[in-house]
């Protein structure tokens, strides 16, 4: 009998910083579903996004890896640093399957993303060869995918905290101790990231 694969949820993005929105939604994914683990990818270019107010790449992955250091089902990911850039979903995970072949790995997103989905390279691909679990964020329904087979809705909580309202408060001044792990945000002031 074929060992049963273990299932990986992926969380993609540019983490900039990772902060309680983003660990409170990884360790819902990893207890509330069927989900083995959950990885926080950290994409070092999104092709949709512009580059120029992030942060060194390997500052943030530093930052995500000091976030879940003591939790044994949330891991992080490099491996977008060593491909092409800028790197796509569907090239990032052809690759973890070839390089993790007793793993299946599940793309978990938000309801926003599915607005500019049909952009994706090889959207279809996606859809077709990978399981999706889609959370709820404000405004964003799943229009023509709700009924997709691949698509799995779950009712994570909704969190109202975007790292872009982090570092413009950090720029301000503002204290942030409870937006993140205490490790992340010593180690911001420390390193005095995002203050200019």
């Amino acid at each position: 009998m074929e060992a049963q694969k273990k299932k990986t949820g992926l969380l993609f993005g540019s983490f900039n910083p990772i902060h309680n929105g983003h660990l409170i939604l990884a360790n819902y994914m990893a207890e509330f579903t069927d989900l083995d683990e959950v990885w926080f990818v950290v994409s070092p270019q999104n092709p949709l996004k512009q580059k120029s107010s992030l942060l060194a790449d390997y500052h943030r992955l530093a930052l995500a890896r000091l976030a879940v250091e003591d939790h044994h089902k949330l891991k992080v990911s490099n491996i977008e640093f060593n491909m092409p850039k800028p790197s796509y979903t569907i090239d990032t995970l052809t690759w973890l399957d070839e390089e993790y072949p007793n793993r299946e790995f599940i793309v978990i997103c938000g309801t926003d993303i599915f607005g500019s989905f049909h952009k994706w390279k090889n959207y279809n691909e996606i859809l077709n060869q990978y399981k999706l679990y889609v959370y709820p964020r404000p405004g964003y329904g799943l229009d023509k995918y709700i009924n997709h087979t691949s698509v799995k809705l779950y009712n994570a909580p909704l969190m109202e905290i975007s790292s872009s309202f982090i570092r413009k408060a950090i720029k301000l001044k503002k204290g942030m101790d409870y937006w993140m792990p205490a490790k992340v945000y010593d180690y911001i002031i420390e390193m005095h990231f995002y203050e200019k």
